[in-house]
């Protein structure tokens, strides 16, 4: 798939899958030609060295009661709300499963870390599938263990809204991501079965309580797929120092996330945003808590990313600009792929 004489890049976040899933008339075959349309399809990832990474599925509000982060609904399964959570997540597995025998053989749904280094050195897109939310599992984890078995390997807790298992932070800026309380007795359940199967646990989109349950909870390396610098930026969304810290005692790994809003430091909309402050989130993550425990995280398809990187296909400009800004190919390869595969092989099974 990528130019294998080239720096492979893995990526924590990426929400292509929503984009083909919502489109009105696509078929799913549309990945494999070239647009000027979001930002990921075979084509253009090729053309950007990008090898694969996290493919999140996310249920949308419609078909959700529990929107309102402080009812006590939102602390109740409700079993029509899981059902059509299981119903989108079903759907949108099977579109990904779909591309996977479409590609003949350029892309591959993986489940190991074998697999997926396997992909790297073969060129082949490598696929993991990921929830961005965990709204399609019920509290007694049956639906955890039928999706860990189709393929689920990451688990994001949360999205910006509650559920039977905890809260997630408010789009607002700025703001803490101290936002109401931890983890449900069942958040904490579903991180110790995570633990137990092996799924990566996800803390974007969690509020700062949520995250230092999971912290006392796992097991496992912290994982932030596509969060940012609260220091930098101050969205709820992003890491304070503290959490950072925590990430980087753990053994774990913050994905950087290319939406502009939580890069900047005014927190504005603004694609205009240079290259830069991606760099400069990178750089304040290494030097905090390790070059190890810092990759790319860019939330393709589902962000506003900066106008010069543009799309998949322009990640290269953003490792010419890590280099420029004084990275070595040896820092480079942990930033673009090896930490990301050493969190696969620490967490999976």
């Amino acid at each position: 798939m990528h130019k294998v004489s080239e720096m492979p890049i893995v990526d924590g976040h990426n929400d292509a899958l929503l984009r083909l899933c919502a489109s009105t008339g696509g078929e799913s075959g549309s990945f494999f030609v070239r647009s000027d349309q979001g930002h990921l399809d075979l084509p253009r990832a090729r053309e950007g060295n990008f090898a694969g990474g996290l493919f999140a599925i996310f249920v949308r509000d419609e078909g959700l009661e529990n929107e309102d982060s402080s009812s006590a609904k939102a602390l109740t399964s409700h079993p029509p709300e899981v059902c059509y959570a299981q119903q989108v997540t079903i759907s949108a597995m099977a579109r990904l499963f779909r591309l996977e025998a479409e590609s003949q053989g350029q892309m591959q749904v993986v489940r190991t870390a074998d697999q997926f280094s396997a992909c790297l050195e073969a060129g082949v897109l490598a696929a993991v599938v990921h929830l961005e939310g965990a709204e399609a599992i019920d509290p007694n984890l049956d639906a955890l263990l039928v999706f860990y078995e189709a393929g689920l390997r990451s688990v994001g807790i949360v999205w910006s809204r509650s559920n039977v298992f905890g809260h997630g932070v408010p789009f607002r800026f700025p703001h803490s991501p101290d936002s109401g309380p931890g983890l449900t007795d069942a958040g904490k359940a579903l991180v110790r079965a995570c633990n137990e199967l092996g799924i990566l646990i996800d803390v974007s989109h969690l509020n700062e309580k949520g995250f230092w349950d999971v912290a006392h909870t796992s097991l496992a390396p912290l994982v932030a797929t596509h969060s940012g610098v609260h220091a930098l930026c101050p969205s709820p969304r992003n890491l304070t120092d503290a959490q950072l810290d925590a990430i980087g005692e753990a053994g774990g790994l913050v994905g950087v996330n290319f939406h502009v809003a939580f890069l900047r430091a005014d927190g504005q909309e603004d694609e205009d945003t240079p290259i830069s402050d991606i760099v400069r989130q990178v750089d304040y993550i290494a030097r905090r808590i390790g070059i190890e425990h810092v990759a790319f995280g860019s939330d393709f398809d589902g962000a506003k990313v900066p106008r010069e990187l543009g799309d998949v296909a322009g990640l290269p400009k953003l490792v010419a600009a890590l280099r420029a800004n004084g990275y070595g190919e040896a820092d480079l390869e942990k930033i673009t792929h090896e930490n990301w595969l050493r969190i696969f092989r620490q967490t999976w099974k």
